[in-house]
């Protein structure tokens, strides 16, 4: 049996944070990876998706260029070609990372399975080691509606096999996964409707946000339809159809593919959880402290896995904080950073920590200002005047709680705010600071002289 420091379950954005140091400290480490190296960010989620996103911008931008005084011949997109350009992107990440992986490290191309709580089986091997860190990542729920499994339908993994625009895709979901393929599946030529549970879209966001990005994706003609309870779905004839109640009243809508975007779950089957004594939540999620350790100190969960966040940038973060922990025992928390993301719809919506929905849940007393980009000069420029910025504040001091901006270089400039909530750095001393014109960033300082109590 072979012995090693640290055993990988995995090959996520936390394992390519954590390697270098550990190397750097000597240790001897084995990876194992049953599927593509690099975890849903680099195969099935950030790198292929934007990649995928600026390919829609660039149809888009084609079928606005009159707008800019520009004329063009009639746009018409190669799916072929932009899923080629989305596979040559991705492969080459997934193939370089998997190529360091084995020159680094000893890499197991296989599944992993828990023997005790020091032994994994990495295919017909069984390896030990003191160590021990799960980066399995999350996976596609596949939702409980009857028939479904008599359908193609697809998923964010799948739907990137597709070698055919779809005609009519129907999208089950209205939030990240289902939006973000939506719009540029529809910018591609393709009809999209979505089906939506809740009475709005992106339902983590303020109501107006929702209500917003609603309508601009209604206007590049996308179509909703809310407060639906989907009941089954079958094949007919070539097409998928689907009957859903909506106000109590039953209806049916077809389309040539179904992309499901429900939701996700942990991707802990087969590791063999019990025999290691490691113990998860009511959600399936890896039960971890500050530190990401688990119910055995010397296993280690990180990513989306653990349930502490459902994003690279979140997972890259467990990375760090597990490096300060095992390597220095400093106390760097998973508990301490804000809540940050951004949603590859175009415009983008960025985040950072509160909005004023999650402030009036705390009952804090806030203040909060809004600014239409409509009244920002880059966006103007740009002929991009959709959406708005956001901030909150706490009454009675400078602390920053959160701000949302959902526009033109949003995800960008989203940074700015998050230093600020991260430093502690009051809005007043933003209000100093010189930023360059012509930006999105430089109303960030003015926005704040907008600020007054909710209604």
């Amino acid at each position: 049996m072979k012995e090693y420091d640290v055993i990988i379950i995995g090959t996520g954005q936390a394992t390519g944070t954590i390697l270098p140091e550990l190397l750097n400290a000597g240790k001897r480490i084995a990876v194992i990876e049953r599927d593509r190296v690099g975890g849903s960010c680099v195969n099935w989620g950030c790198t292929p998706t934007k990649t995928l996103v600026a390919s829609a911008r660039a149809a888009r931008m084609v079928q606005r260029a009159k707008e800019f005084g520009i004329e063009t011949g009639p746009g018409t997109t190669d799916f072929s070609r932009v899923m080629e350009r989305v596979n040559s992107i991705r492969n080459d990440a997934s193939r370089g990372f998997q190529k360091w992986l084995e020159e680094v490290t000893d890499f197991y191309p296989f599944s992993g399975s828990f023997v005790d709580e020091y032994t994994v089986r990495a295919g017909d091997e069984l390896i030990r080691a003191e160590t021990i860190i799960i980066h399995a990542g999350a996976t596609a729920r596949t939702p409980g509606i009857p028939g479904i499994d008599s359908v193609p339908w697809l998923d964010n993994k799948k739907i990137l096999d597709l070698t055919e625009l779809p005609e009519h895709l129907l999208v089950l979901g209205g939030s990240y996964i289902g939006l973000e393929f939506g719009q540029a599946f529809r910018r591609f030529g393709s009809r999209v409707t979505v089906l939506e549970r809740g009475d709005r879209i992106i339902f983590r966001e303020d109501p107006d946000i929702s209500r917003l990005a609603q309508e601009l994706l209604e206007e590049e003609g996308m179509e909703f339809h809310l407060e639906t309870e989907v009941i089954s779905v079958w094949s007919d004839k070539g097409e998928v159809r689907v009957r859903y109640r909506k106000r109590n009243e039953e209806k049916e809508i077809s389309g040539s593919h179904l992309l499901v975007a429900a939701g996700r779950k942990p991707a802990v089957e087969g590791l063999n959880l019990e025999a290691a004594g490691v113990r998860r939540n009511q959600d399936g999620y890896i039960q971890v402290d500050d530190y990401g350790r688990s119910s055995r100190d010397h296993i280690y969960a990180l990513g989306d896995v653990n349930g502490r966040g459902a994003f690279t940038h979140t997972s890259v973060h467990d990375g760090q904080v597990f490096l300060d922990h095992y390597l220095r025992g400093g106390g760097r928390k998973i508990g301490d950073r804000n809540l940050i993301y951004a949603m590859y719809i175009d415009p983008p919506l960025a985040r950072v920590g509160l909005n004023r929905a999650a402030a009036e849940r705390r009952g804090l007393e806030y203040m909060t200002a809004e600014m239409p980009m409509s009244s920002v000069s880059r966006a103007k420029e740009k002929s991009e005047t959709g959406g708005v910025m956001q901030v909150v504040t706490e009454s009675g001091s400078g602390k920053i709680l959160g701000a949302t901006i959902f526009g033109t270089g949003g995800d960008e400039v989203i940074a700015l705010l998050a230093l600020a909530i991260q430093a502690g750095i009051p809005y007043t001393r933003l209000q100093e600071t010189v930023i360059p014109h012509p930006t999105l960033a430089e109303l960030v300082p003015f926005l704040f002289n907008n600020l007054k109590k909710p209604e």
